[in-house]
């Protein structure tokens, strides 16, 4: 077995991703403190092409070395806003027609396995600060939760890897609907 070269992936460049189609989702950043997390959900909006991401509250924005460090050039080519407060933005999503989901470990939240996705519909998935959580005031204002199950001692992944996690099974599932 050989890995394959950088020029045999036939990856997008910055302009062709920007052109291209992506699948219906936009990341919400609620206060994400790490510049490092924030980086890597950049990678993974590239890698999963999300619409793009809102950076809410205090979350930092590009351009920023931390930033860049992590997300490798990401933060060209996935579109970004920033937006002071978080639940303004998810009001103006659920206004747009985006069904707005917060992964959060809470009452009432839906295993990720077991939610169902409507394929093709909108969707904006929401993440929140690396100790509290997502806001109460987003919490407020959400359409539903859902809920990576877990089967270690610790209560949490680190958050840019519950992303990986969640929007690939978004986007697994929207593959399959085709």
């Amino acid at each position: 077995m050989r890995k394959l070269l950088v020029e045999e992936m036939n990856r997008l460049s910055v302009d062709e991703f920007k052109q291209s189609d992506k699948f219906p989702y936009i990341i919400v950043l609620d206060n994400i403190r790490s510049l490092n997390n924030i980086g890597s959900f950049f990678r993974t909006a590239d890698a999963l092409r999300a619409e793009k991401i809102i950076l809410g509250g205090y979350t930092q924005q590009p351009p920023h070395r931390e930033i860049t460090r992590s997300a490798l050039g990401a933060e060209l080519s996935v579109a970004w806003e920033k937006a002071p407060v978080a639940a303004e933005a998810v009001l103006d999503l659920q206004s747009k027609g985006y069904k707005v989901l917060a992964v959060e470990q809470v009452e009432g939240s839906t295993l990720l396995q077991e939610f169902n996705f409507e394929p093709g519909a909108p969707y904006a998935f929401v993440f929140g600060n690396e100790v509290e959580g997502v806001s109460d005031e987003v919490m407020a204002v959400v359409d539903g939760c859902v809920e990576i199950p877990q089967f270690g001692t610790k209560h949490s992944f680190n958050v840019s890897v519950s992303a990986g996690i969640v929007l690939w099974e978004f986007v697994r599932k929207n593959l399959t609907e085709k």
